[in-house]
């Protein structure tokens, strides 16, 4: 998907959710633990409840590496359904990947072409030759983790180097690298009085924003100070949308949760936009 794509889909859903499909076998519905495989009927069905609401979806890669070869099955089964039922929708692979160039290659050839996700997570604490592997998949977007929204962030992420915050020379450095054009960013929600310096060094890339909800974030202030021309922001919501209930009603109840999210998002882009 180019960043086009993406740009159109937002403003035909006047949109910018993406769904964190994080699964976890002791919350999900005791019902669907008897059938065959509960993850994959869990995640299709909360894809199918919010698919006109959401532009994205972002499986979190732990929570299916945890379940072994099972769970492996049940993340290609989901990629592949979304990939072939609402082939509009980008796909994020979270799985921070980031080692050395020719592990990183395996990694990207990993979820690039055999899963076929549009998109990766990536830790770029080992420099370039970590991430351009994923970078050279021109119609791939590589997602670099910036200035995260857990507390260790403030352990290195923010720490004055030389007279400037780390992940601001993360960002800046980045920017060089061979077809940076592809990169985005992961930007927690809980940091937003530091979207405006963000903004500053990279106005025009997609930031992906965990930590609205549940985490504390607002979705208020992360769209006042990070939003661009082109709305540059995928807003990532996983517990309150997926664990809506634990009933047989849970796919509903996940679908009134992200139309609570998605009316707020098309408010804020009326505002906005003038729309």
């Amino acid at each position: 998907m180019t960043t086009q794509q993406l740009i159109d889909q937002i403003q035909q859903k006047k949109s910018f959710l993406a769904v964190g499909l994080d699964v976890d076998l002791t919350k999900i519905p005791q019902h669907l633990l008897e059938l065959e495989d509960p993850i994959f009927e869990f995640n299709k069905a909360i894809i199918d409840a919010t698919h006109d609401l959401a532009v994205a979806y972002k499986p979190n890669i732990a929570f299916y590496e945890a379940y072994g070869l099972k769970g492996w099955t049940s993340l290609q089964k989901t990629i592949n359904y979304i990939n072939s039922t609402y082939p509009d929708i980008f796909t994020i692979a979270d799985a921070k990947r980031g080692d050395i160039g020719n592990t990183s290659a395996m990694y990207a050839k990993a979820f690039f072409e055999d899963l076929n996700f549009d998109s990766i997570t990536v830790a770029p604490y080992m420099g370039k030759d970590s991430v351009e592997p994923f970078l050279a998949f021109k119609s791939k977007h590589t997602i670099m983790l910036a200035l995260t929204s857990n507390e260790g962030a403030f352990d290195f992420q923010t720490l004055n180097v030389n007279g400037k915050e780390l992940y601001k020379q993360v960002l800046e450095i980045s920017k060089n690298w061979k077809n940076s054009e592809n990169l985005m960013y992961v930007v927690g929600a809980t940091k937003a009085e530091y979207f405006t310096e963000i903004r500053k060094i990279v106005p025009d890339s997609f930031l992906l924003v965990p930590g609205v909800g549940a985490q504390g974030g607002s979705l208020a202030e992360v769209c006042k100070y990070g939003m661009n021309a082109n709305v540059g922001l995928l807003i990532n919501s996983s517990r309150a949308i997926i664990y809506a209930s634990n009933g047989t009603n849970f796919a509903d109840k996940g679908r009134t949760e992200a139309l609570k999210m998605q009316q707020e998002m098309e408010q804020i882009m009326s505002l906005k936009f003038n729309v």
